[in-house]
């Protein structure tokens, strides 16, 4: 984790999918008065194809493609509140954006909690591109191990979200954020 980085413009949250990053990065936006964008939700509407879809159809080294390009667009806008996608940290070329972009907060969760969530939620695994052959829990157990230092590495911040509320989360994040000299009104 990097300390004591100077905030730039923005505020990116990354993590494994169902952490939380779309909830907490729109409360967060809301409480720091600024724009927020969801990474696949922006890739979606531009390319006018659901990311399932893109897997399926044109493979994920087409979707990294895409998403590269979308991320390369969203951190030059000017204090964004970003909800990455998943796998943003698996090119270089995006850890350096994101680093350059401002302060980036790494969202964690058992794999096991992950799972709930996402069978819990309406979008769910139905919405999301299978990453490995495992099950739900083994696969993103498998995607965290994979990820966590790539996660690390471009991290200001670890939470941890499991038992937290999402405005647990936020108040964590804005404490630090506050911390280190950013502005929350």
């Amino acid at each position: 984790m990097k300390e004591n980085r100077s905030h730039r413009q923005g505020l990116a949250l990354v993590g494994l999918r169902g952490t939380g990053k779309s909830s907490v990065g729109r409360i967060l936006a809301d409480r720091l008065g600024r724009p927020f964008a969801d990474a696949d939700v922006e890739l979606e509407a531009a390319s006018g194809r659901s990311i399932p879809s893109i897997f399926a159809e044109l493979g994920e080294p087409c979707f990294r493609d895409w998403e590269e390009r979308m991320l390369g667009e969203l951190t030059t806008r000017p204090e964004l509140i970003l909800a990455t996608g998943g796998g943003v940290v698996l090119r270089e070329s995006n850890r350096k954006r994101l680093r350059e972009f401002g302060f980036v907060v790494w969202l964690t969760a058992d794999p096991a909690l992950l799972t709930d969530r996402l069978l819990a939620n309406p979008r769910g695994l139905a919405h999301r591109p299978a990453l490995t052959s495992a099950g739900t829990i083994a696969e993103l157990a498998d995607v965290l191990q994979a990820r966590a230092p790539l996660y690390r590495e471009v991290a200001d911040l670890v939470i941890e979200t499991g038992g937290r509320t999402t405005r647990q989360v936020v108040d964590a994040i804005l404490d630090e954020w506050d911390d280190r000299g950013g502005q929350s009104s």
